[in-house]
């Protein structure tokens, strides 16, 4: 392959130069395309200020990225909470006592709008809910099914204090 290269008062762009033996015999093919100054300096012009906000926008800068942890983490979190809590706080709510969502307002009225406080509530239970920890008493506070680790419990309390302040969108567990 051979490049032709050509000043740069001959106003002109090679796009394309290559050469290939055909019948025993070389021959070449270059394409070229006039670029004028204006040209250039409209397409310049054009495109700076939308490339410049398009990078702006995907910008680590202005939007850090979670960590593959992070994100993993909450994956996790969302698995616990689909097989333990969905129950009974599908989306957030509340299917046996109203008053007791997992949203702010009511986790901030109840007293458990922290991790360590979510953590507490979910190992040894409250009121109406069952605590889920490995080692919760008395018997009749805590669940009569399987139990949590205390890895998964401090997963689902960091994804439901998560989940609060987001408003409860969409997680994806796949």
């Amino acid at each position: 392959m051979r490049v032709h290269s050509s000043s740069a008062s001959a106003r002109c762009c090679n796009l394309f130069c290559s050469s290939h033996k055909a019948n025993a015999r070389e021959s070449e093919w270059t394409f070229q395309v006039p670029v004028k100054h204006k040209d250039l300096e409209f397409l310049i012009k054009g495109f700076a200020a939308p490339l410049t906000a398009v990078l702006l926008a995907v910008s680590p800068i202005c939007n850090p990225p979670e960590s593959l942890g992070q994100t993993l983490d909450i994956q996790r979190g969302a698995t616990v909470f689909n097989r333990a809590c969905i129950g009974c706080h599908d989306t957030g709510g509340n299917i046996i006592q109203p008053g007791a969502t997992l949203f702010p307002s009511d986790l901030q009225r109840n007293g458990v709008d922290t991790e360590e406080e979510i953590y507490r509530v979910t190992y040894f239970g409250k009121g109406r809910m069952p605590g889920f920890g490995e080692k919760c008493t008395p018997r009749g506070q805590c669940t009569f099914g399987p139990r949590l680790q205390d890895e998964e419990i401090k997963l689902l309390s960091e994804f439901v204090k998560l989940q609060a302040d987001l408003g409860w969108p969409n997680v994806s567990t796949d």
